[in-house]
């Protein structure tokens, strides 16, 4: 623990230091085209880490992005899905509690237990093999898995010490199956968000979810008033019950969904599919029907170290995002050069 807190300091001292770099950046400059942290800076460090956070606010990203799932005792926790094993120890602390298909649900361990795991960069829980091998070692597991209510007194008061205004992002992970487990995460994550005044149109927060039926159930009946995003997938990857992203991708699903939320979450593809002969960003009916419908976009997810097939660099993604498509923001993993194209490029 003691550890941690080393490296939770020196780590908010980096990202101070970040934040002193870019001091010459207005902080108005990418108030318009928003930069999300996807699941922190983390392209850097472990994901969904305080350090990774407090690093992305450092970078003067806009928004950071929480997952959120439930431990067995109804805390939010932050991880990108409902298993423990790919960013955990999990497998060589708790031996004995994989379920029949060999994996560790979060929601099959209290959050006591949860804070005995140590958090690593993303790896293949059935190889151990690291995802992204030349970001942060896999072997420095020093990290723990922080609680949403943590996430947002980490953002708040940094908010408070800097006098900045940076948003929270959370994700309402697989609602079906927490409720197959007993467990209504939606109405848990509203009441934590609610609790803390993320609750009305101009509170700088936006909820998000890939479950259709979910997210009209938010807006309709539990009546929350914040922001709302759609995310969309591809029906290949398995849709929620209920959703089919085929219809929501139509002109027809945008007009349906512009009723409830206020923008799209969509898979980068489904906005940009390429670039023409002339370099310039060729735009879906997706892209260019979201945007009649006024909704904003703000698609997933742009690495550095994983471009889209047509861009070269993150110049010419970027480019195409902004300056071409006129899209709104962008989840990224690499916060600090979206934010760096942004300004110096004012008029994207």
């Amino acid at each position: 623990m003691l550890v941690e807190k080393m490296i939770r300091s020196s780590l908010l001292a980096v990202g101070i230091l970040v934040a002193g770099m870019h001091a010459s950046f207005a902080q108005d400059v990418t108030q318009e085209k928003v930069v999300i942290a996807h699941r922190g800076a983390s392209g850097y460090l472990p994901e969904h880490t305080l350090a990774a956070k407090a690093l992305a606010y450092g970078m003067r990203a806009d928004y950071i992005e929480q997952d959120v799932v439930l431990s067995k005792d109804s805390i939010p926790v932050i991880l990108h899905d409902i298993h423990l094993d790919a960013t955990t120890d999990v497998a060589q602390k708790f031996p004995e509690r994989a379920r029949e298909d060999g994996r560790y649900y979060a929601i099959d361990f209290t959050l006591a237990e949860i804070k005995t795991l140590n958090v690593t960069e993303r790896f293949k829980a059935d190889t151990g093999k690291q995802v992204y091998a030349d970001r942060f070692p896999g072997e420095f597991g020093i990290f723990k898995v922080p609680t949403l209510e943590e996430e947002i007194k980490l953002v708040k008061g940094l908010n408070h010490s800097t006098g900045r205004d940076v948003g929270i992002y959370p994700e309402i992970k697989d609602p079906a199956f927490h409720r197959a487990e007993g467990q209504d995460i939606t109405k848990t994550v509203i009441s934590v968000l609610e609790k803390w005044g993320y609750n009305n149109p101009a509170s700088n927060a936006f909820v998000q979810c890939f479950d259709w039926s979910e997210t009209q159930r938010i807006r309709n009946e539990l009546n929350y008033q914040g922001k709302l995003v759609q995310l969309i997938g591809e029906n290949r990857w398995g849709a929620p019950d209920g959703t089919d992203y085929d219809y929501l991708k139509s002109n027809d699903g945008i007009l349906e969904m512009a009723k409830v939320v206020d923008g799209i979450g969509p898979w980068l593809p489904q906005v940009i599919e390429g670039l023409s002969e002339n370099g310039t960003a060729m735009m879906t009916p997706t892209l260019i029907a979201a945007q009649r419908a006024q909704l904003m976009v703000h698609p997933y997810t742009l690495r550095a170290d994983q471009l889209p097939k047509w861009a070269g660099d993150m110049d010419i993604a970027l480019k195409a995002i902004f300056d071409d498509a006129g899209i709104d923001g962008i989840f990224t993993d690499f916060p600090d050069q979206v934010v760096q194209y942004l300004a110096s490029n004012p008029g994207a």
